[in-house]
């Protein structure tokens, strides 16, 4: 009986995770975030995948990406400058930097 506990709350573990992903991705086509970037991809700007890495260990990631989301920047990934967000909330910005930072 304990195994089966064990193996549904993992399971459980695993369906959660996927339902976060299919939001995180959700949010960044909502967004409009991937008409420049892609999840695993060099589009206009990074690959998601290149900034995980990139800030992976920072523990300032979060703060400096929802600043460059909301306010816009460049010279980071070259000279294409990124247009500021403004019209995407903070609590999605937030959401979108964590999705974007736990992606591998």
């Amino acid at each position: 009986m304990k195994i089966i506990s064990v193996a549904l709350a993992i399971a459980g573990l695993f369906a959660v995770g996927s339902a976060q992903a299919d939001a995180g991705e959700d949010l960044l086509k909502k967004s409009g975030c991937t008409a420049c970037h892609a999840i695993d991809k060099k589009v206009v700007g990074p690959a998601y995948k290149e900034v995980a890495a990139k800030y992976k260990g920072d523990a300032k990631a979060p703060e400096k990406l929802f600043e460059k989301v909301k306010k816009g920047g460049s010279g980071v990934w070259g000279a294409v400058p990124m247009p500021p967000n403004t019209q995407v909330s903070d609590a999605d910005i937030k959401t979108l930097v964590a999705y974007i930072l736990a992606l591998k």
